[in-house]
């Protein structure tokens, strides 16, 4: 078989300014009739880019028998973790050969910037697959301390057939968290992209085939929740589905569990996330550059979105004025540019959503000290970094997530007051704490109730530490480290007995 070589960049502008990218199922000789195809847009200038298969529950239901069957003939399931690795090596390896055509997919699809999708997103998707390669023959079970005459055995097994549904705003990164050690562990997956952002998804999974992972241990399907992630949900072949996107979706998968066959539901959910600021933090000039990637990285369009900033009240004027002063570098337009900081929000509507919470901070009493605006660029899609202050813990903004560059800022007196501001949300997935104490940082950081926190930095940790949430930002597992491929297999027991 001859394999298409990586693209350019140029290439990849090329195909979508002629509107020639596609998404579609991939299903290994697949008998389902095709779904519409629908156009996908540029969220930059809202252009044709290309084309999407919005598939069916009869796509799904195929997805799934092949996958089951592949996963029960042994195909991947019973195949040598060593030799796993090596297959899934080889894919980390062609995901790195393709990492310009693919984070040109990206710039293009999801309007996020160039120089974000080349320097950050496709060297961490390649690395997790690597990564997750890499831990698939280092899974150990244990022997129990029995009698004498017996013998126990503890030992892991891949779940079966899984499920994962991507949200759309690190669809590449995402993928890799959850495909990478969903088959590292021997299972069968079947993803579903977001419909907004499903072609750099499609790339990854021939490059998958093209590696050598079996076409049956690794599927596609495209589409709308309601007609590919619901039926997917709802599935009583289905073991797993992990799922990263709003809280309010996620309910919905927990709903299928429960109307099904009590599936295994992994969930990573929404944020309002805080960051808190400390008087003795120091050097600021340093801080101020945490805080805003904190705050507007991927146009604020970041589940761990450091959103609040909760500042120590004497430092207060000291922080915003640094912030300030730095907001003019955060070049906003075309995310094709390589220059460009901040690209559009990913679709009209939700564009109009984040401008409606920016009218309502105004409204309940914030003060807004900088943005606010749409900016005429492309489409007009594009939202200028704003800051609203004197934010109070009764406002929306300081409760409902905003997934925007929007950033709200609350003065603290003690300690005792930033943590208390820093619990009262219902989310709890990433928080930040500033401070030249490593006291304090050791006090704070125990009584944070989130899944992550980070001291004198804004971070998801790496490859090697779990991410996921407390409360409302999710629960049932987690995505990254030895804990992501643990979630993805079952504990049995063998007990012996003489």
């Amino acid at each position: 078989m001859t394999y298409a070589k990586p693209l350019s960049k140029e290439d990849i502008f090329a195909q979508a300014k002629s509107g020639t990218l596609e998404a579609r199922a991939i299903i290994p000789n697949r008998k389902s009739a095709q779904g519409t195809m629908t156009p996908t847009l540029n969220p930059f200038d809202n252009s044709v880019i290309g084309h999407v298969e919005f598939c069916d529950a009869e796509v799904v239901n195929e997805a799934v028998a092949v996958a089951r069957d592949t996963f029960e003939k042994g195909t991947w399931s019973r195949m040598s973790p060593y030799d796993r690795k090596l297959v899934i090596q080889k894919w980390a390896r062609l995901i790195d050969e393709h990492a310009e055509e693919l984070a040109a997919l990206e710039c293009k699809d999801v309007g996020k910037p160039l120089k974000e999708c080349i320097g950050f997103d496709l060297p961490d998707t390649s690395y997790t697959i690597a990564w997750f390669a890499e831990a698939a023959d280092k899974v150990f079970g244990k022997v129990s301390p029995s009698p004498g005459n017996n013998l126990g055995m503890v030992v892991k097994e891949p779940m079966g057939v899984v499920g994962a549904v991507l949200p759309w705003n690190f669809p590449a990164t995402i993928f890799a968290w959850k495909v990478a050690p969903a088959l590292a562990a021997g299972n069968s997956i079947i993803v579903k992209p977001a419909e907004q952002t499903s072609l750099s998804t499609y790339r990854m999974v021939q490059l998958a085939h093209q590696a050598g992972i079996p076409e049956g241990a690794l599927l596609l399907v495209t589409g709308l929740g309601e007609a590919t992630g619901k039926p997917l949900g709802l599935h009583n072949e289905v073991d797993v589905v992990s799922f990263t996107g709003s809280t309010e979706v996620g309910r919905y998968f927990l709903h299928y569990s429960a109307d099904s066959n009590l599936k295994e539901i992994v969930l990573e959910c929404g944020g309002k996330s805080p960051q808190v600021i400390f008087e003795d933090t120091y050097p600021m000039d340093e801080v101020v550059d945490q805080i805003l990637d904190a705050a507007f990285y991927n146009m604020g369009e970041n589940c761990s979105c450091g959103s609040r900033l909760l500042v120590q009240e004497s430092i207060k004027d000291e922080v915003l004025k640094a912030i300030v002063a730095k907001l003019p570098e955060w070049k906003i337009g075309d995310p094709a540019d390589m220059s460009v900081f901040m690209g559009p929000m990913i679709e009209e509507g939700h564009f109009r959503k984040v401008l409606a919470h920016i009218e309502a901070s105004k409204k309940e009493g914030a003060t807004l000290i900088y943005g606010g605006k749409a900016v005429d660029a492309g489409a007009g899609k594009c939202i200028e970094p704003t800051i609203f202050d004197n934010v109070t813990p009764e406002m929306s903004l300081f409760n409902d997530e905003v997934f925007g560059p929007v950033l709200a800022v609350t003065t603290f007196k003690t300690e005792e007051e930033a943590i208390e501001l820093a619990n009262a949300t219902k989310y709890g997935l990433a928080s930040s704490i500033y401070t030249s104490d490593i006291r304090r940082a050791h006090r704070v950081s125990q009584r944070i109730k989130a899944g992550t926190v980070s001291v004198n930095c804004f971070s998801e940790g790496d490859i090697g530490t779990p991410f996921g949430g407390y409360k409302m930002s999710g629960f049932g597992g987690r995505d990254k480290g030895f804990e992501a491929l643990e979630q993805y297999m079952a504990t049995k027991t063998i007990w012996y007995e003489n």
